[in-house]
């Protein structure tokens, strides 16, 4: 036997094309260099000495703003939209679109209640109040609680890293090398008590006389001067301060100042505190313990040095903290939240209290807030609280903007049939809605209402009428979270996962009540199985009329119909007859309106095409090609692929075969 030899022709004629060679390291970090932007990097990790920043400070007062005036500012800077639902005007705020991900994190379909959001903002920052409560997001589960919570902080994070948004901190110079402020403090804090209110008046009247009066921020709030400086840097302050013989000049020089970043991730200006086991919780997460491993070098535990001000308090301040299920938290934490809201202190072990400045946060379902209704100890907590409630949307329109951010043509190679996520949209909304006390309006009817379409006899007054008297609506019925897993179980029951069609979900939905697990009463099952059954006759309405506008969309034919109409209403008007067109005969004329010249056109072509036999054993080909037929102009006209245009003619057929089967029978 004889063989080729390596790397002859015969043996390369057959092989793959010669693959381009690996790019160098070297190359390889040329295109990351590329991707640098290093007058960015500069401008972020910008340091300078205390007089630097009184100049920005006295350019800009909006780096001196506070936590609640840094979040109003950040919602506002991304504008907002009116609108008008049932006569009444509603605004947008384009940051609820979620401007950083992509849309990631959007919240849709409660504009009502995120306006009262922001409203409570705006009250905070103009310092009427609010700023000494806690808000807290009140609603079902899975109702966006928790995704406000997340576009606020990296909202914030973001905002810090732009020029409209940027804010400052410092750190000392000490023998033993630079010492940050741990709770990352404005630097304007450093100023004597005693030289505040004239800093203050030489930074209005210098931007009085120059004519500043630049919108937003700049404009917006007075600037102020409070607040004192944790124990640390006070500790610090007194020690350097008697080093340079009290001469503030000469300890501005020990001053380091920098911009300052908020990042969660980091734990820098963003705390987030979830409640554990109740006997591991320990109220020093939330303001800091001593660092035992430092008291060896400063000799005693009062020693700010040796204290981490690593709490979650500590960490959130210049930003936002948030409390994940806040009422779960034990009674010792509570005491701290009181304090943190209302007088903007916390008390760190050992040591005096001490100033915050940061929006507190907190969410909660129904059942843990009518404990803390029916709580009489949480008294003080209720009154520090600012409820905000967050419910499910009951718009159907609004409620699938959720599942196409999550299955669409970008995220999923499946082709989604049309009408899939809607149906499964209009089933979750349809859930959360109270039976309409009208017996001349049926719940799918109410729905419609509410998306915006019109009911005959139901006017926008009764739209108002039927929100108002459902005081439950939103806070009950089925989550998103239970339809987008029955989705993502119906995309992979499919063996190739190339479709899905609404007959797949609506069956997943059904198939899970019986495992849900927040569904314990029967009646309540049963009601959500009747309202599948509901969905699925509206479906049956929507694609028998795609299939009938599908099959009489043959122009020529409507054209032919269309003509005759008009000789049959001429025939009409003068008390004529018309000719019929196969026999000749005169015939008393027809007189039809546009949808039944439609739905005669398709009864006409439904028995040419013989609709009904799509679900028998065979189909003869003059059959199959006007089949053929009509499945192209569901593609293109629809938006259905090859599958889902057979699956639902043969749905409407199988329709439309029960009937002949009724009309033989009767």
């Amino acid at each position: 036997m004889s063989h080729e030899p390596h790397g002859s022709s015969a043996a390369t004629s057959n092989s793959a094309p010669a693959r381009a060679p690996a790019p160098s390291g070297a190359a390889l970090l040329q295109l990351v260099a590329s991707h640098q932007d290093r007058e960015r990097f500069a401008e972020l990790a910008w340091e300078g000495s205390f007089a630097d920043y009184l100049e920005i400070a006295a350019a800009d007062p909006a780096v001196c703003r506070n936590a609640w005036q840094r979040l109003y500012d950040l919602v506002c800077s991304f504008g907002s939209s009116t609108y008008t639902d049932s006569k009444k005007e509603i605004t947008r705020h384009h940051f609820f679109d979620d401007p950083f991900e992509d849309g990631k994190d959007a919240v849709f379909g409660i504009d009502v209640q995120l306006e009262k959001l922001v409203r409570v903002l705006r009250a905070a920052a103009l310092g009427y109040g609010p700023e000494r409560r806690i808000l807290l997001l009140h609603g079902p589960v899975g109702s966006a609680k928790s995704t406000i919570a997340r576009l606020f902080k990296k909202g914030l994070e973001w905002y810090s890293r732009q020029p409209e948004g940027r804010l400052y901190t410092y750190a000392w110079r000490t023998e033993e090398g630079l010492v940050v402020s741990p709770m990352h403090e404005d630097p304007i804090r450093l100023l004597p008590e005693e030289a505040r209110a004239a800093v203050v008046a030489a930074i209005t009247a210098g931007a009085e006389s120059a004519g500043q009066s630049a919108p937003g921020a700049k404009a917006r709030y007075p600037l102020r001067i409070d607040g004192e400086l944790n124990p640390v840097c006070r500790f610090l302050q007194r020690k350097l301060m008697a080093e340079v013989g009290g001469d503030f000049l000469k300890l501005q020089e020990r001053i380091v100042v920098r911009r300052l970043l908020l990042s969660e991730k980091d734990r820098v200006g963003i705390g987030t505190f979830q409640p554990k086991d109740e006997k591991n919780q320990d109220s020093t997460e939330l303001t800091g313990d001593i660092n035992y491993r430092s008291l060896a070098q400063y000799g005693s535990d009062s020693d700010p040095r040796a204290f981490s001000f690593d709490g979650e308090f500590n960490v959130a301040n210049r930003g936002i903290i948030e409390f994940i299920e806040m009422l779960k938290l034990d009674v010792a934490f509570l005491y701290d939240l009181l304090g943190a809201s209302q007088e903007h202190r916390i008390k760190p072990k050992k040591f005096a209290q001490t100033q915050i400045d940061e929006v507190i946060l907190g969410h909660t379902n129904e059942p843990e807030f009518r404990r803390l209704q029916n709580n009489e100890y949480m008294e003080a907590l209720r009154d520090r609280t600012i409820k905000i409630d967050v419910p499910y949307i009951t718009r159907p329109g609004q409620e699938v903007k959720i599942y196409r951010k999550d299955f669409n043509s970008k995220k999923v190679a499946a082709h989604i049939a049309p009408h899939t996520l809607e149906m499964a949209a209009l089933w979750a909304v349809l859930t959360r809605l109270e039976e309409p006390g009208n017996a001349r309006l049926s719940i799918l009817q109410k729905a419609r209402l509410y998306d915006g379409k019109s009911v005959p006899s139901f006017t926008d007054e009764h739209v108002k009428e039927l929100r108002k008297a459902a005081r439950r609506e939103g806070l009950i019925g089925i989550s998103p979270r239970y339809v987008q897993d029955k989705i993502s179980n119906a995309l992979v029951r499919d063996p190739d996962c190339s479709s899905l069609n609404p007959f797949m979900v609506l069956n997943e939905l059904e198939a899970g009540l019986d495992h849900h697990s927040l569904i314990s009463d029967v009646n309540e099952r049963a009601r959500y199985r009747q309202l599948i059954a509901v969905v699925n006759s509206e479906y049956d309405d929507i694609v028998k009329n795609e299939v009938q506008k599908a099959i009489c969309a043959d122009d020529g034919a409507m054209d032919r119909m269309a003509r005759n109409y008009i000789d049959n209403l001429r025939a009409y008007v003068l008390h004529e007859k018309v000719p019929n067109p196969f026999t000749g005969a005169a015939e008393p004329p027809n007189e039809r309106l546009a949808r039944a010249l439609e739905l005669k056109l398709f009864e006409d072509s439904k028995d040419s095409i013989k609709l009904s036999s799509l679900v028998s054993a065979s189909v003869d080909p003059d059959t199959a090609a006007r089949i053929d037929v009509v499945k192209q102009r569901l593609i293109e006209r629809y938006g259905y692929d090859e599958r889902s245009a057979s699956d639902v003619l043969q749905y409407v057929a199988s329709i439309f075969a029960r009937g002949d089967a009724r009309t033989e029978k009767g």
